[in-house]
């Protein structure tokens, strides 16, 4: 059985680990705050002291961790991935990144005998402890399909996109979507409650209609139970948008809704919304129509 590496124990990374050592990986973890790795490490994961370690022993190293920056400096930095890199090592980072750090990164372990996958996820913490996450998988297609027993074990599919950074690629523009589908929803439900509408009723009108969207079913009920806690925090989304509108500018291509929305998350982040979950945007419009959406009382 593939000996396994995973790097980044945060909300997506820990229930993937989880469930990798569920299905009898052996699995070494490393983490910046140690503390998180805790509960894996009761159950049979081992520790690495940097990530230089936790690649050397590994077969298949995951990463999932919140930025480009921290993924650089834990590849690049004197203890990081690269040092540990060896001939016949994969690895699947399911971070969203810019498409020019993957290719970047593809680069550095092919020079040195490995491989690399961009492999980032949609489905949000509930589908990453169910393990039915979504991949969309850039690299080599036969590296993805040696691989396809990994992505069974955290994912319900797996969807190989094209060359070293398609993953990433698609990941933006799929969130995009997200994104604005988000705020759309923020906006019916304000002028709904601006008019005086029963929320929870109007929330049921959404869903049975053309209006519905994956956001409305998820982050309905969410924004109006005041439930605000991380499926997918709000600064993840702004800065998933924020590198989407730089993939535009190098395109040429003017996206004014991608544009918007990232202008909508700037101001909530700015009201210190980013540390909750995406729909907390509605925070903003709340405040704009005087008054709280929630259930009646």
């Amino acid at each position: 059985m593939k000996s396994i590496g995973f790097i980044g124990l945060g909300t997506m990374g820990f229930p993937m680990a989880s469930n990798l050592l569920k299905q009898g990986y052996p699995l070494t973890v490393y983490n910046r705050t140690p503390s998180k790795a805790e509960k894996l490490l009761e159950a049979g994961a081992k520790w690495a002291a940097t990530p230089a370690e936790a690649a050397r022993s590994a077969d298949v190293l995951f990463t999932n961790v919140s930025n480009d920056q921290v993924l650089l400096k834990l590849t690049f930095d004197e203890d990081g991935i690269m040092q540990g890199t060896h001939p016949g090592l994969t690895m699947i980072d399911c971070s969203t990144v810019a498409p020019e750090t993957s290719r970047r990164i593809e680069a550095e372990m092919s020079a040195r005998g490995g491989d690399f996958l961009d492999a980032p996820v949609t489905g949000s913490k509930p589908a990453a402890i169910d393990g039915t996450l979504v991949f969309m998988v850039g690299g080599k297609e036969e590296v993805f399909r040696e691989h396809a027993d990994l992505f069974e074990t955290l994912g319900s599919k797996a969807v190989y996109m094209g060359p070293s950074g398609s993953g990433s690629y698609t990941k933006l523009a799929h969130n995009t979507i997200v994104g604005i589908n988000a705020l759309a929803l923020a906006e019916g439900m304000a002028l709904a409650a601006k008019a005086n509408l029963d929320p929870e009723k109007f929330l049921g009108i959404v869903t049975s209609g053309a209006a519905n969207s994956r956001q409305a079913e998820l982050k309905g009920t969410k924004i109006i139970d005041r439930n605000f806690d991380v499926q997918f925090s709000l600064q993840l989304m702004l800065k998933d948008l924020l590198l989407a509108a730089d993939q535009t500018s190098k395109f040429q291509l003017p996206l004014p809704l991608l544009h918007s929305a990232s202008t909508l998350y700037q101001m909530a982040l700015s009201k210190g919304l980013g540390d909750q979950d995406l729909c907390s945007v509605i925070q903003c419009y709340e405040e704009w129509i005087g008054r709280r959406i929630e259930k009646d009382r």
